[in-house]
C-alpha cells in the first residue's frame, strides 16, 4: 500500500544515480529525487526534508534518519563515494543480479539469509529477467519500466519472503558504485541487471494462515448437515456446537478456559451459555451488560470493546473466574454490528494475551455469534412450523367433521324411536367433538398438554408415586393446574408456583425449615417472565444436589440455553410442549426410580 511505506528523499550528485537509487529502493520507500547541485547545504536539505515528513534522506555524502519532522532519532553517515553502504543499513534484503540469476552484489541483510534461500531468490531474478525481456519486446513504448513481485520460502518453510524484482538498464548512464561496503564488485561488465528487494513476510503469512484456519473452523460451526440435524433435537444441537467451540478454541487459539454469555435484551442480563474449565461459583455469578460493577464481560458487552487484562489482581473490573487465573481476554459477540454477548478466555499466566490474540478472538467470536443465531433461527422455525401445520390440519378437518355432524343429525332424527341406535349416534357426535377439541389443543401449542382429559379422569394411585412431594413451576395457569391434578390423582403431594421467583423461594424455604430433601422432584418451565428454567434448576441443586429436575419448553424454545447448561449438570430430561401427559408420567416414574436408587446408595 503506497501510504504505508516511509518517504525517502534522494539527493542526487556525482556518485549517486537517481534512477538506480529509485529502482533499488522504490520497493521499500516512496522515493523523491532532489538535485544536490542546488547550492543548499546538506543540513538545509535534511531540515527541509524533516519538515516535509520524510523519514530518511540519501545524500551523496551520507544518510540521516530524521523521524518524520522530529529531532533526528538515528544517524548513519557514510563515506563519500560509498553510497552502497546505505543499502546495507536498511532492514530489507537487497541484491543486484545478472539476467541469468547470478548475484553480483548484496547488502548485509541479504547475506544473512541461508544459502538455499539466496539460491531461490537468484532463480526468481532469472525468471523475472526472462519475463521482463518478453514484456519489453511486446511493449516498446518510451519510458517502459518492468517489475514484478514473487514469493519465496526457505527450504524448511520456516520463513516466507516477498521479493520485488526490477529491471536496471545499464546504458552508459552513471551507475551506483557497488564496491566497498556493498560487499562485492559490480561484476560482469556491461549489460542489464535486475535488482531485488526482499521482505520477510513470515509473520504476516502465518497470521493469514491462522485467519484462514479460523475461517474454516467458523464455517464448520455453522455447517448444518440436514440428515444429522433431523436426528437431533435442540439439546443435541447445542451440545454439538459447544463441543466444536471448545475444540476449536483449544486447537486454533490455545484457549483452554472459556465462557460465552449471551445478552437477554429484556433484562440486560448476560446469561452463561457455554463454559469450559470454570468452577461452579464462577458460573453462578450474575452479570449485566453495564460498564461498571459487572465485571469485564459486563463492560465489554456494554461498550462493544475488546479488553485485555494482563494482571487480574490489579484490575478492579475483574470478578471470580478460573481458579488461579492471572490474565484474561474478553471480546464482544457481534451479529450484524449488534452486540449480543461476550466471549471470555482466561490463563494462569500473567500477560498471556497479545494484540494478535485479540484479533484472532474477535474474528472467531463473529463465527460463534452467527452459529448461535442460526440455532435460534432453527428453534423459531420449528415453533412457526408447528403452529402452521397444526393450524392447517385444523382447517382441513373442519369440512369433513361438519359433514359427519350433519349426517349424525339425520341419524338422530331417524333413531327417535330406537334408543340403541340413538346411543350409537351420540357416541359418533361425542367422538367428533373430541377430535375438534384435541386438534384445537394441538394448534394451541405450548399452552396445552395432550391427553390431559383422559388422565384427569383416571384417579388410580400409582404406588411408585404415592406420597412423593413434587414442585411445579409454570407461568401458564392451565399447564400447572393440569400437571397438579394429574399428579395428585396418582398420589403425589404437589406444590405449584406461578413463576420462577416463587419456585426458588419455595426451594430455599425448605432449607430454612430444616427440610433438606423436602421435594422429590422439580418440574419447571424454561421461559418464565422473571427467572428462567436453569435458575430454578440451579436453585434446586443447591438445596438438594440429588433432586431430579424436569424442564419444559414450548416447541423447543430456550432463549437462555437453559437446556445445555442444565444438561451439563445432570438434568433429568426436557419435554417439548405440547407433549403427551403420559410422556410426563413416564419421566416422573423414571425420576422416582433414579431418586430411590441414589437414596439407597447413600
Amino acid at each position: 500500500m503506497e501510504s504505508g511505506r516511509p518517504k525517502l528523499l534522494v539527493v542526487a550528485g556525482e556518485h549517486i544515480s537517481p534512477d538506480v537509487a529509485s529502482t533499488l529502493l522504490g520497493g521499500a520507500y516512496r522515493v523523491e529525487v532532489a538535485d544536490g547541485r542546488s547550492g543548499q547545504t546538506g543540513i538545509e536539505l535534511v531540515a527541509q526534508a524533516a519538515e516535509r515528513g520524510f523519514h530518511a534522506v540519501l545524500l551523496d555524502t551520507g544518510v540521516v534518519l530524521t523521524g518524520a519532522g522530529l529531532a533526528p532519532t538515528a544517524r548513519s553517515t557514510i563515506a563519500e563515494g560509498d553510497p552502497g553502504s546505505v543499502l546495507s543499513a536498511i532492514g530489507e534484503g537487497v541484491c543486484l543480479a545478472t539476467t541469468d540469476g547470478q548475484i553480483v552484489w548484496a547488502n548485509d541483510r541479504f547475506k544473512s539469509f541461508d544459502e538455499q534461500t539466496r539460491t531461490r531468490i537468484g532463480a526468481v531474478c532469472r525468471r523475472a529477467a526472462q519475463q521482463f525481456e518478453e514484456q519489453i519486446i511486446q511493449q516498446e513504448a518510451a519510458g517502459f519500466s518492468a517489475g514484478g513481485k514473487f514469493e519465496v520460502a526457505s527450504a524448511d518453510e520456516s520463513k516466507y519472503f516477498e521479493v520485488t524484482v526490477s529491471l536496471v538498464k545499464r546504458d552508459g548512464a552513471a551507475g551506483m558504485g557497488m564496491g566497498g561496503g556493498g560487499g562485492g564488485g559490480a561484476g560482469g561488465g556491461g549489460g542489464d541487471r535486475v535488482a531485488a528487494v526482499v521482505w520477510d513476510v513470515t509473520q504476516s503469512r502465518r497470521t493469514q494462515q491462522k485467519m484462514d484456519a479460523i475461517d474454516r473452523a467458523g464455517a464448520e460451526l455453522v455447517r448444518l448437515d440436514a440428515e444429522s440435524i433431523r436426528k437431533k433435537h435442540v439439546v443435541d444441537r447445542l451440545k454439538l456446537l459447544e463441543e466444536k467451540i471448545v475444540r476449536f478454541s483449544h486447537d486454533l487459539l490455545q484457549f483452554d478456559h472459556l465462557a460465552v454469555r449471551l445478552l437477554d435484551e429484556r433484562t440486560g442480563k448476560l446469561e452463561l451459555v457455554i463454559a469450559s474449565g470454570l468452577p461452579p461459583e464462577a458460573m453462578e455469578v450474575e452479570l449485566y451488560a453495564q460498564r461498571e460493577g459487572n465485571g469485564i464481560m459486563g463492560y465489554v458487552a456494554a461498550s462493544g470493546r475488546s479488553y485485555i487484562c494482563p494482571d487480574v489482581s490489579k484490575d478492579r473490573r475483574y470478578v471470580t473466574g478460573l481458579h488461579g487465573a492471572r490474565s484474561s481476554l474478553t471480546v464482544p459477540l457481534r451479529l450484524h454490528d449488534k452486540v449480543i454477548g461476550a466471549f471470555n478466555v482466561e490463563s494462569e499466566r500473567l500477560g498471556a494475551f497479545t494484540e494478535e490474540d485479540r484479533q484472532f478472538a474477535e474474528f472467531f467470536s463473529n463465527h460463534i455469534a452467527l452459529s448461535l443465531h442460526i440455532l435460534d433461527l432453527l428453534v423459531v422455525e420449528r415453533c412457526a412450523t408447528g403452529e402452521t401445520v397444526t393450524g392447517t390440519v385444523q382447517g382441513e378437518l373442519n369440512a369433513p367433521l361438519d359433514d359427519i355432524m350433519r349426517e349424525a343429525d339425520v341419524l338422530r332424527r331417524a333413531a327417535a324411536n330406537n334408543p340403541e341406535l340413538g346411543a350409537h349416534v351420540d357416541r359418533i357426535i361425542a367422538d367428533v367433538n373430541a377430535i375438534r377439541q384435541r386438534v384445537k389443543e394441538a394448534a394451541g401449542g405450548p399452552q396445552t398438554i395432550l391427553g390431559a382429559e383422559k388422565a384427569l379422569a383416571d384417579v388410580t394411585h400409582d404406588p411408585l408415586l404415592a406420597g412423593r412431594h413434587v414442585l411445579v413451576a409454570d407461568d401458564e395457569p392451565k399447564i400447572r393446574q393440569i400437571i397438579r391434578e394429574v399428579l395428585r390423582n396418582k398420589g403425589c403431594r404437589v406444590a405449584v408456583c406461578g413463576d420462577g421467583t416463587d419456585a426458588i423461594k419455595e426451594l430455599e424455604a425448605s432449607i430454612a425449615a430444616g427440610e433438606l430433601g423436602r421435594f422429590d422432584l422439580v418440574i419447571s418451565d424454561i421461559k418464565m417472565p422473571d427467572r428462567n428454567g436453569y435458575e430454578v434448576f440451579a436453585a434446586a441443586r443447591r438445596v438438594d444436589p440429588g433432586v431430579p429436575v424436569i424442564l419444559m419448553t414450548g416447541f423447543g424454545y430456550d432463549p437462555h440455553h437453559s437446556i445445555v447448561r442444565a444438561s451439563q449438570e445432570g438434568l433429568q430430561c426436557v419435554l417439548f410442549k405440547p407433549f403427551q401427559i403420559e410422556r410426563l408420567l413416564e419421566e416422573v416414574r423414571k425420576a422416582m426410580v433414579a431418586r430411590g436408587a441414589r437414596v439407597g446408595a447413600g
